[in-house]
């Protein structure tokens, strides 16, 4: 009975209409399921989401069609090439849900129904768990400050003295030039005092940077691409 679900519905490449709607039906319900888990504890658009619901779909179509057809797989192969350079680079969990989301379709277009189902619930609970419990993210609450100073000071040392005072750890990430050479940014990643102000900080950073432009963020909206 379990080897069952390892089997496919879709025998010599031919398929009926009952096999094509039960296909199909898994694979917009699967496509809600990664969707769903996708919307928990992470940030999404709409066109986002809605894209993940249709796309097991989309591709359960195309490879029920091409199913035994070389020809066809190639061509579609590389059609599907194409829509990654249309496309701008997104967040890790982003292009996995997108490949989860692709690797459904192509079960439920071969006609493994168990085996799609069982793999989005195992997939799609382990991604949940893994949010709920906050895995992977930084607890030390690393940030990335960035500095403007111009040209003609000499920023090495001229800093040191505060980030001791406020910084539990700080390191030098980039250095870079920008305005035709006449500025300087500086980008490091750092570590916080327990209990210090962040205004104080930046307003001490601003008497020795000519008042040019201070930014401190989290590090994480700057590491979480593939």
């Amino acid at each position: 009975m379990f080897n069952n679900i390892f089997s496919s519905i879709i025998t010599d490449g031919t398929f009926t209409g009952t096999e094509f709607a039960v296909s199909t039906i898994t694979a917009i319900i699967c496509g809600f399921i990664i969707a769903g888990t996708y919307m928990v504890k992470n940030r999404y658009s709409k066109s986002f989401v809605v894209t993940l619901v249709l796309l097991p779909s989309i591709v359960e179509l195309v490879i029920i069609l091409v199913n035994g057809n070389i020809g066809a797989g190639v061509a579609v192969a590389g059609a599907f090439s194409l829509v990654r350079f249309r496309s701008a680079p997104g967040r890790g969990q982003e292009i996995t849900s997108i490949f989860l989301a692709m690797a459904v379709g192509l079960a439920t277009g071969m006609g493994y129904i168990g085996i799609a189902i069982l793999f989005t619930v195992m997939i799609t609970v382990i991604n949940l768990l893994l949010n709920v419990l906050n895995f992977g993210t930084d607890s030390r609450g690393s940030r990335i400050l960035r500095i403007t100073v111009p040209e003609d000071l000499d920023y090495e040392g001229r800093f040191e003295d505060l980030f001791t005072k406020y910084l539990r750890e700080y390191d030098y990430d980039e250095i870079k030039t920008t305005n035709m050479g006449s500025l300087y940014k500086l980008t490091l990643s750092v570590i916080l005092k327990e209990g210090i102000s962040t205004k104080e900080f930046i307003d001490e950073l601003r008497t020795r940077n000519g008042n040019l432009d201070i930014s401190l963020g989290r590090q994480i909206d700057n590491m979480d691409t593939l």
